[in-house]
């Protein structure tokens, strides 16, 4: 059993205006087996969430804390948080243009465990997932997301998360760019993964689409750096017949 506890979080980041503030007191407790999801309009903070756990140096966190089954997050660089058991599957996958798929998740599967995978047992594995992903077998051989297609990316990110086993993934937009084939083989790679692992899930989105797919425990309306407003799916059918509007006059 693994928990998330974000508590109190403010994070900031320069701008050519100066530093503006994105969060602003955010709390929220994830645990294994359980998937949040992460509503609201644009701006309001959702991906810096994602990037701030993660550790990205874009982001200053100046309150609150993080911890990850009692141990603080903020202290750890962002290789010790993914060795913790943390994942963040990015909205916008980069490219690794010289570094193939194979080596690069045997490499990070390598840190992950602190020493390298069994061969023959690694290669069935990586196939397998492959195949559950329908990612066509030369992929491993290609260079990592170089001239890959939106959903091709975010296959790669899932396959990614499956093989790795975090305690806690954090899906930023994994939504975005798929089509409705693509929605449903990321989503089914997602419910794999946390019905063999007991993954916790946070999921960023601003539609309900990928909702119909990954079945969420709870719902957190994300507004200008807060949570406004949690509830269970209920919440998010309310989203979809009322949107956001009453939430941003609000604010």
């Amino acid at each position: 059993m693994s928990t998330l506890e974000i508590k109190n979080l403010h994070a900031s980041v320069d701008t050519p205006e100066g530093t503006k503030q994105i969060l602003k007191g955010v709390n929220l407790t994830i645990n294994s087996g359980e998937t949040h999801a992460i509503m609201g309009p644009n701006g309001s903070g959702k991906s810096t969430l994602a990037y701030a756990i993660a550790g990205h140096p874009k982001y200053d966190i100046t309150e609150g804390s993080v911890f990850l089954d009692g141990e603080d997050v903020l202290e750890m660089s962002v290789d010790e948080r993914a060795k913790a058991g943390l994942f963040l599957a990015m909205q916008y996958p980069v490219e690794v243009p010289g570094v193939s798929v194979s080596n690069f998740l045997r490499t990070a599967k390598t840190a992950i465990d602190g020493e390298a995978p069994k061969l023959r047992t690694w290669v069935k594995e990586v196939k397998g997932s492959m195949e559950d992903l329908r990612m066509d077998a030369s992929f491993a051989e290609r260079n990592v997301n170089e001239g890959f297609s939106g959903g091709e990316k975010k296959r790669h990110e899932i396959l990614q998360m499956e093989l790795l086993s975090p305690k806690i993934a954090v899906l930023d937009e994994t939504d975005s760019g798929l089509d409705v084939d693509a929605l449903r083989i990321v989503s089914e790679g997602v419910n794999r993964v946390k019905e063999n692992t007991g993954l916790g899930v946070m999921l960023i989105t601003h539609y309900t689409r990928i909702l119909r797919y990954i079945k969420p425990d709870f719902v957190h309306v994300f507004v200008n750096g807060q949570v406004a407003e949690e509830g269970g799916p209920e919440l998010a059918e309310r989203l979809e017949a009322e949107g956001y509007d009453r939430y941003l006059v609000e604010a």
